[in-house]
């Protein structure tokens, strides 16, 4: 699996950072194979947007003003179906040590786990997303915004993933709470569906790094 040929992106060669960004690019290629399998690749055509990404991820201070992005805030990862968001979030978290790694949760089990438990499962993302031993925010990176169902618990209709963008923005704030979110609706979409409320406040939690609308579906 290793010795698998890697093309490396111009963009790649070219970068100037104390980082070493091609070995970077090889570190994500290989750890990528090893987690889907051998016809796991990074495509040079991706680069730009998986760039974005390494640079928030290793912290890089050279290169953030650049790509225009905040370290502050999280990472809003928007592109059409099967073009690897989920996948590159995924390999992304091992740029970090494990303590800082973003757990994945996806959209559809939030809105299921409310459906269960009611707005318990809600306050395991807000106000109980703390470590419990040294009380830091945990950083969740929740999966394909905008797939899940409107859910009700006994009778009471939730925008469960409305409520919890909407508290995670208050921890934001008091507690520099981070928060990833892949989704494949556009801003009007998202208001459409979540309210302006939420729109309005996911610009300033987020930085937004999106695949151009033309990017295949690399599923197969």
């Amino acid at each position: 699996m290793q010795n698998k040929t890697i093309s490396i992106p111009p963009q790649i060669k070219t970068m100037r950072s104390h980082f070493n960004y091609q070995t970077i690019w090889h570190f994500l290629h290989n750890k990528g194979m090893e987690l889907y399998g051998a016809s796991f690749a990074l495509l040079p055509a991706d680069a730009e947007t998986i760039l974005k990404l390494v640079v928030w991820f290793i912290q890089d201070k050279d290169q953030v003003e650049h790509f225009q992005l905040d370290l502050s805030k999280g990472i809003l990862l928007l592109g059409p179906v099967g073009c690897g968001k989920s996948s590159l979030m995924n390999i992304c978290r091992f740029l970090l040590t494990a303590d800082k790694r973003h757990s994945i949760k996806s959209c559809r089990d939030v809105s299921f786990d409310f459906a269960r438990e009611g707005y318990d499962s809600i306050q395991r993302y807000t106000k109980g997303s703390f470590s419990p031993y040294q009380g830091e925010p945990k950083t969740y990176c929740f999966d394909d915004l905008g797939a899940e169902k409107q859910v009700q618990f006994y009778g009471n209709d939730c925008s469960v993933m409305g409520e919890i963008i909407l508290s995670r923005y208050d921890y934001f704030h008091a507690y520099q709470m981070l928060t990833h979110i892949t989704t494949n609706l556009n801003s009007t979409e998202i208001e459409n569906r979540y309210g302006l409320r939420v729109r309005s406040r996911m610009r300033e939690l987020f930085n937004l790094v999106a695949f151009p609308s033309s990017t295949p579906d690399k599923r197969k």
